[in-house]
């Protein structure tokens, strides 16, 4: 069993494809396809289907993902670890974020990360909070930054950055010219969410609660797995909804969409960054939380446990 013949299978279980695995890995789909031919033939059983549009794993190319997966990783930690002995920081950093971080957050402090430590290559997975949760549990991600507090003791989170969420509606809605809003009159209006899982959602429902009213009552007209998602259903008339100032910025510079406040509602949130408690950091992972210590608006929300 060869390493390489297993990174080759975890892209083409990531990517479902034989011909983008071979993009991702640099090799042609004939060669994928032999090296998969290959783990089957050394474990003597079927890995993959290959259905018309999609390559998907059998039950024992699930269960062999796992350990493939943990595997590669682990080779990349020593990678990355011999480099870090001798000086270096280079090698592979998984980062995830939910929905807002991982659209309007992370890809600016990755940039800069990469400018910095231009041996390190880094992959953002984007995903609602409990996905992002879940994958740096199982030690899928090395780190990540989500919009709600984990319960899971294998976690452990640092608050970093604080976010605003806001009513957003159409141009043309009643309350577009209005400053505010009181609490009492969202029964009234059709309301666009997110799905649950969402890191937003959870705000929502939590500070709604806190002011006496249940998600129950609002009369939902769409639950939608994206903020972009939810920010086109309120342009299209589905309803009004309760987002991020982060997400709604460029539309409210358009003017596609306005702002508007509840009243008695305090709708600010964290953002936390997320790694796993008991693992020990690869070198990278422990690079780019020294370069967010770095920043100087973020160097105060640090403390010794984090790493």
């Amino acid at each position: 069993m060869d390493l390489w013949h297993l990174k080759v299978f975890c892209k083409l279980v990531e990517l479902k494809s034989f011909s983008k695995a071979g993009e991702a890995v640099r090799l042609s789909q004939p060669t994928v396809s032999s090296h998969i031919k290959e783990l089957e033939n050394y474990f003597g059983v079927q890995l993959v289907d290959r259905l018309s549009r999609q390559a998907v794993p059998t039950k024992a190319g699930e269960l062999l993902y796992g350990y493939a997966h943990r595997l590669t990783k682990l080779r990349d930690e020593a990678e990355a670890a011999m480099a870090e002995f001798m000086g270096q920081i280079k090698g592979r950093l998984t980062i995830g974020g939910s929905t807002i971080p991982g659209g309007y957050i992370l890809p600016r402090w990755i940039g800069l990360f990469a400018r910095e430590y231009s041996q390190v290559r880094v992959a953002l997975m984007v995903g609602d909070t409990a996905e992002i949760l879940n994958r740096i549990a199982e030690g899928e991600l090395d780190i990540g930054m989500v919009g709600a507090r984990s319960d899971d003791r294998r976690l452990l989170q640092v608050a970093l950055v604080e976010d605003r969420l806001c009513l957003a509606v159409p141009p043309g809605h009643p309350w577009a010219r209005k400053r505010s809003v009181p609490i009492a009159a969202l029964s009234g209006e059709p309301f666009i969410v997110r799905e649950q899982g969402s890191g937003t959602q959870r705000t929502v429902e939590e500070h709604l609660a806190a002011a006496g009213i249940q998600t129950g009552a609002l009369r939902i007209a769409a639950e939608l797995g994206s903020t972009q998602a939810v920010l086109q259903g309120i342009k299209n008339g589905a309803g009004i909804a309760i987002v991020s100032t982060l997400a709604l910025a460029d539309d409210l510079k358009a003017g596609s969409l306005k702002r508007v406040t509840i009243e008695g509602l305090d709708l600010t949130r964290q953002f936390f960054l997320t790694r796993h408690r008991q693992r020990t950091p690869a070198p990278v992972c422990r690079a780019f939380v020294d370069f967010l210590r770095r920043q100087d608006d973020l160097a105060a929300a640090f403390g010794p446990e984090m790493f």
